[in-house]
């Protein structure tokens, strides 16, 4: 599956309770199709002592989403648009926005 979205873009929440919301993906799970936003989907979990974590108890931490409900926010537009790849003349290939053509 191919995807559009790397850590650190800004992305918009397209459904869910956080719908609207723009946030920066922390981490990209292409195996599952699934992605961490940051302030995005909380949810809690029962965490163990441990170094990290010394007194245990319930933890607030974000969950991943379905990579289908989020998308690419352009730095030019500022709104949620779709991408393509475009092939540079020394051969790289870059993102570009749909809409207006800023690179991503």
């Amino acid at each position: 599956m191919a995807s559009f979205v790397r850590r650190d873009d800004l992305v918009q929440i397209l459904s869910g309770r956080d719908k609207g919301k723009k946030g920066k993906i922390l981490q990209v799970m292409p195996a599952k199709a699934r992605v961490v936003v940051q302030g995005i989907h909380f949810v809690k979990r029962a965490m163990r002592p441990s170094k990290d974590f010394p007194q245990g108890g319930i933890q607030t931490i974000e969950g991943s989403i379905h990579i289908s409900n989020v998308v690419l926010v352009c730095p030019r537009c500022s709104k949620g648009t779709r991408a393509r790849r475009e092939r540079r003349p020394d051969g790289n290939r870059v993102r570009v926005c749909k809409k207006c053509g800023e690179e991503v």
